[in-house]
């Protein structure tokens, strides 16, 4: 049972890297449908060749015990050396694969993470079937085939929990998968410390399997050294470096500083969540992000003296906390702990003068009571808003949250060179707040913009637009025009666009286009140092 508690053992890494790859895949390439095609294809490519290899390497004739047990104790070794090349390259390339194609270069970036390691692994379930059929244990029925593979299985459900609840909370995604191969190569030294049977050349797999411990372990050491090279980062003008770093299940939340001006003392901090700029504020505790002007203007211009506000999506918590500071009772809703975390240890949010509730917006509304003045919609994840949560159900719970005369403001993305996929939320929204006015800066040149809404089930009243504090002067011009010029709905807008329900998504395909040309624009413009963990 010894070899099968090694089994058990890499079984866990195979789900592990899989779920880690995903994590450290992401801001390079997003979340979109086909991304998760690449992975879930190069995975299932790579256990179906380790599974064919294995069978080959436990097909030679005659079959010799000793040398199937050697084989049995390098696979965990090769995978940890290809995890080990992996990690020293991917910081480098894969910014360059998201560049040229990122659907080619996703499934290009899997070969690279995932398929040596992956083949030797799942290698070891036939080479532990041929073990016992050489031992004479097994003779006949499956010849042991159901237990190994049941017992590998099982592994890799205990991977799963252990990466979702022990790695990815607490390590970086470049130390957690260097972790799995230190773990491998270890076992790959225990098979051969405590061998069933005699191992054939021996001292030349135990030196194997000692490099591969020594390069997994150094480099985990090391991690930080490697990856801290590629800082400061320059970006957007300044030189910027990892100030605070907060991870969960649901991602990684980087806080990322400039220098401070040597005259005024004053730096920018970015919020910076799975590769994109959540917020940019600065060490005073102004934001220099357009879009929270936008959404205060917008809650204040169509419910000037709300009684409560309900905010979806925490991010920096710029906006509750400015609306709590007007008197009024402000709740939030964010999925994310880290967002939170993040928010409180760095920008001063206070939950006490606006309370979150950490929970799903999707099941949050279902029970929410009406009664909100303004509900705003700030929800973002991967490179867009999720599927789930524009849909007409989704717009059906929302509705019922809102006060008799209450309105609700999204802070929504739109891709100008693809516009069916706006086209599809807006008919959807439609559905259930017929009454949407929009709003849309005009930058010159940018196809994809940030756009504004502003729905509710009555008639909307003329806009009472109130003067905000500290906007940047950046954005005074583009703030002021956006809001004198607000865009009802036309045909134009509405152009083929479909009501979207939880039963019936006519938007995918859509979506992901946009999602991966707006995850290109993001992979163009940031250093590598950014995207990287």
């Amino acid at each position: 049972m010894f070899l099968h508690s090694i089994l058990f053992v890499t079984g866990a890494a195979v789900l592990s890297l899989e779920l880690l790859a995903s994590r450290i895949m992401t801001p390079y390439f997003g979340v979109s449908l086909y991304i998760w095609t690449g992975i879930l294809s190069i995975t299932l490519i790579a256990l179906a060749l380790g599974y064919w290899l294995g069978g080959r390497l436990a097909g030679a004739r005659p079959p010799r015990l000793e040398r199937l047990v050697e084989l049995y104790a390098l696979m965990p070794a090769v995978a940890a050396l290809g995890i080990v090349a992996a990690c020293l390259a991917y910081p480098h390339l894969f910014g360059a694969l998201a560049a040229a194609d990122l659907v080619a270069g996703a499934f290009a970036a899997c070969l690279i993470l995932l398929l040596v390691p992956l083949a030797a692994a799942s290698a070891m379930n036939p080479l532990l079937v041929a073990i016992a059929l050489t031992r004479g244990s097994r003779a006949g029925g499956d010849a042991g085939a159901g237990m190994v593979f049941s017992i590998s299985t099982a592994g890799s459900v205990a991977g799963v929990l252990a990466t979702a609840f022990l790695l990815i909370p607490h390590v970086s995604n470049f130390s957690g998968v260097l972790t799995v191969a230190l773990v491998l190569a270890l076992s790959s030294l225990a098979v051969l410390a405590r061998p069933p049977v005699a191992v054939a050349r021996r001292g030349r797999a135990a030196a194997f399997s000692v490099a591969a411990v020594l390069a997994s372990g150094v480099l985990l050491w090391q991690a930080d050294a490697y990856t801290g090279r590629m800082w400061p980062a320059r970006h957007a003008g300044a030189d910027w470096r990892v100030e605070a770093t907060f991870r969960s299940f649901f991602g990684t939340v980087k806080i990322l500083r400039t220098e401070s001006d040597p005259v005024t003392g004053r730096f920018v901090r970015m919020y910076f969540h799975d590769g994109l700029v959540q917020n940019r504020v600065r060490s005073d505790g102004v934001s220099l992000s357009f879009y929270t002007w936008a959404l205060e203007s917008l809650v204040l211009a169509y419910a000037p003296r709300p009684r409560s506000v309900l905010v979806l999506g925490l991010g920096a918590g710029v906006v509750p906390m400015r609306l709590a500071g007007r008197g009024i009772a402000v709740e939030v809703v964010e999925i994310d702990p880290a967002s939170l975390a993040a928010a409180r240890r760095v920008f001063g949010y206070r939950p006490e003068r606006a309370p979150v509730h950490l929970a799903d917006a999707r099941t949050y509304l279902r029970g929410c009571d009406a009664g909100h003045d303004v509900v705003v919609v700030d929800l973002f994840h991967g490179d867009g808003t999720p599927d789930y949560l524009v849909t007409r159900d989704f717009f059906r719970d929302l509705r019922r949250c809102l006060a008799l005369g209450g309105v609700a403001v999204f802070n929504t993305f739109a891709d100008l060179e693809r516009p069916a996929a706006y086209a599809d939320l807006l008919a959807t929204l439609r559905a259930e707040l017929p009454y949407i006015v929009l709003y849309r800066p005009r930058w010159a040149g940018a196809a994809q913009v940030n756009g504004f809404l502003v729905a509710a089930l009555a008639p909307l009243p003329d806009p009472q637009w109130m003067r905000l504090d500290d906007v940047p002067e950046a954005h005074v011009p583009a703030l002021s025009g956006m809001l004198e010029h607000p865009r009802p709905l036309s045909r134009e807008l509405l152009a083929e666009g479909e009501v979207v329900t939880d039963a019936r998504s006519v938007a995918t395909y859509d979506i992901a286009a946009s999602q991966i040309a707006f995850r290109r624009a993001v992979v163009e413009g940031m250093p590598k140092a950014f995207l990287l963990n």
